[in-house]
């Protein structure tokens, strides 16, 4: 990418304004009971975090605006805005009472690129745009990246109906709230062209142990697992006296449940010994707490189901066996197993041409050239997967994510963020 610069502006100091962003963003959307942050999926607490980036970059003289999923988008214009643009993104929300720098690193680590450029007064060649999705994670409505779904067409109706964990709500009513055009993407359209986007670079926290066991600041993200998920799924049995039943006229949802989990385990224990890529996660697991009690067999149990994979073979073979196995127990112990709507997320490959220049640029700056796939979701595998070249950055992190005890070192935020700037300014 060739720029047009003039003399750098000494006032600009990305430590200073990470900082300042990050504690902002973290006051703001702290979670009511004093633990971590929430930022509910097209709610307060994220609506709170975009404001903040938004008033940040206007300050900055930055552009701003949503589109129509109401995804914030924060632009820097190039000399040429009918080329395809390049966007850097991530999201904004939040788990309850999660980590303040799962998927808000990226978003700062954007604006922070587009900031410097800025001050630095070079003009690129294209459009440079941050894009601060909404609704990521799939913990407020069971639908993982929607901002990113919508914008390529890839919402139902029935996803709109999705109901808040709460109860009270849907998904639909939630982003008109927001100002998205739900009209627009209940029937499906292209929000938003994927042949106007050059490339798609996202900034994350690594969700898990690697990096920080490897003492790597830095790796660079080689594929995103899909997952095939149900929210809920019921095991019916029948309720009875805990004395008086005997074990071969029980119907016994919780040990029926309890098989199906043991099996799923031996048979993923299995298939990784084999060499295939998978993660397999019953999250939620409960009896009715309106009808439970010790001396009671209980009659039903209601439960979720994940499994990931960077393969999509392996995702429908693991799903297959899980129904199977539900079949098989279900006629054991005489109890049934009824599903909600199943819900998908296709792996995605990042680019190998991006691959290969930000491992270039890490060696150049002295970071670690390693690459990792990454086991969590992401937005970059959305457009991935509608072809536009993508690819991530992670960033180390300590005791894991989607809990109150992140720890990115802003030391390694900062690393991450200087590769992602010069990733940007040396783009095709």
């Amino acid at each position: 990418m060739k720029l047009v610069a003039s003399n750098a502006s000494a006032a600009f100091d990305p430590r200073t304004e990470a900082d300042r962003l990050f504690t902002e963003i973290r006051r703001a959307t702290a979670d009511p009971t004093g633990v971590g942050v929430s930022r509910e999926s097209y709610g307060d607490g994220e609506q709170k975090a975009i404001e903040i980036v938004r008033r940040h970059a206007e300050a900055t003289g930055l552009a701003t605006d949503f589109d129509a999923a109401a995804n914030l988008v924060v632009t820097l214009s190039g000399r040429d805005t009918d080329k395809p643009f390049i966007a850097i993104g991530s999201h904004l929300d939040s788990v309850p009472q999660g980590g303040n720098y799962d998927g808000a690193a990226g978003v700062v680590a954007g604006l922070l690129t587009l900031m410097r450029l800025k001050e630095e007064r070079v003009v690129p060649p294209r459009n440079i745009k941050v894009i601060a999705m909404r609704g990521e994670e799939s913990a407020w409505y069971g639908k993982t990246c929607v901002g990113s779904h919508a914008l390529f067409g890839g919402l139902t109706e029935q996803d709109l109906m999705l109901t808040h964990r709460s109860g009270h709500g849907t998904l639909g009513d939630a982003m008109k709230a927001r100002g998205a055009d739900v009209a627009r993407i209940a029937r499906g359209d292209t929000l938003l062209d994927p042949g106007s986007i050059a490339a798609y670079l996202e900034l994350h926290i690594e969700q898990g142990p690697v990096m920080a066991a490897r003492g790597f600041p830095t790796a660079i993200v080689t594929g995103i697992r899909g997952n095939v998920r149900h929210r809920e799924i019921h095991c019916i049995g029948e309720a009875a006296h805990s004395g008086a039943v005997p074990r071969w006229l029980r119907r016994d949802a919780v040990f029926a449940v309890a098989e199906l989990v043991t099996h799923l385990d031996e048979h993923w224990e299995s298939l990784q010994q084999r060499g295939l890529d998978l993660v397999v996660t019953v999250g939620i697991m409960g009896t009715n707490p309106a009808e439970h009690a010790m001396s009671r067999v209980p009659g039903e149990v209601s439960f979720s189901f994940e499994v990931r994979s960077q393969s999509s073979d392996t995702l429908e073979a693991f799903y297959h066996l899980m129904r199977t196995e539900c079949r098989a127990i279900g006629d054991k112990r005489k109890v049934d197993f009824r599903f909600d709507r199943r819900l998908d997320t296709r792996p995605a490959r990042m680019d190998n041409a991006w691959i290969e220049r930000l491992l270039r640029l890490s060696k150049r700056l002295g970071l670690p050239t390693e690459t990792l796939p990454s086991g969590a979701g992401h937005d970059a595998a959305i457009f991935a997967n509608e072809g536009v070249p993508s690819a991530m950055i992670f960033i180390r992190n300590e005791h894991g994510s989607h809990n109150p005890h992140e720890a990115m070192a802003l030391d390694d935020f900062l690393k991450g963020a200087d590769l992602l700037y010069h990733a940007v300014i040396e783009a095709p």
